[in-house]
């Protein structure tokens, strides 16, 4: 290919990826009020989440955190420091909470790890621009913004469509992520709303 002429842009070689929402492990155990894990911000964020599925027309990918990790390894001390989670895959306890499924057409990301970025999450999205959402703010969506960060994804947490473990953990991994631009940028779902009309 040859070099554009002087004043003039390259050409894109093909059409920009449309952003898409990634929803982090909106399941009953870290929403429920009665889960030791339950975060009491996840009413609000799920309004949010919603909000943002909308917009997304069809681009949306839900993630669900699995108690599958080898027990033979760090993972058998953390099962074992929280035993209610230490239950079969298939327990209500992992299922996505009522009316999140609908939100995407699309197969949940399934994963023993905090984090869900990675080999298939880069199949499914290639390269395109991701707002970010879930629960909770201060593990599995710091983990996973992180972890993007790193791969060279354009992220934007949607900071009030995520939620903490508590308000103050919730506020310090904003923090710690807001360290990360230009790779990651935390806003707001009115931001995000206007990514995602593009």
């Amino acid at each position: 290919m040859s070099a554009p002429e002087p004043g003039r842009t390259a050409e894109p070689v093909g059409p920009a990826a449309l952003p898409w929402l990634v929803v982090i492990d909106a399941q009953n155990i870290f929403a429920a009020p009665d889960s030791a894990w339950g975060s009491p911000m996840f009413p609000e964020a799920l309004e949010n989440i919603r909000r943002l599925a909308a917009a997304a027309d069809g681009r949306v990918l839900l993630t669900r955190w699995l108690p599958t990790a080898d027990r033979s390894t760090s993972w058998g001390d953390y099962f074992a420091a929280w035993p209610f989670a230490d239950r079969p895959a298939d327990d209500p306890l992992y299922d996505l909470v009522p009316g999140v499924r609908e939100l995407s057409p699309h197969p949940t990301l399934d994963l023993p790890t905090f984090g869900k970025w990675g080999a298939e999450i880069e199949r499914i999205l290639g390269s395109a621009p991701v707002v970010l959402t879930g629960v909770s703010t201060d593990c599995c969506v710091v983990s996973t913004a992180l972890a993007a960060a790193d791969a060279g994804a354009r992220v934007t947490i949607a900071a009030d469509a995520c939620a903490g473990s508590t308000p103050e953990n919730h506020a310090a991994a904003l923090a710690v992520m807001g360290l990360y631009p230009p790779q990651l940028t935390v806003s707001d779902t009115a931001t995000a709303l206007g990514i995602l009309r593009l």
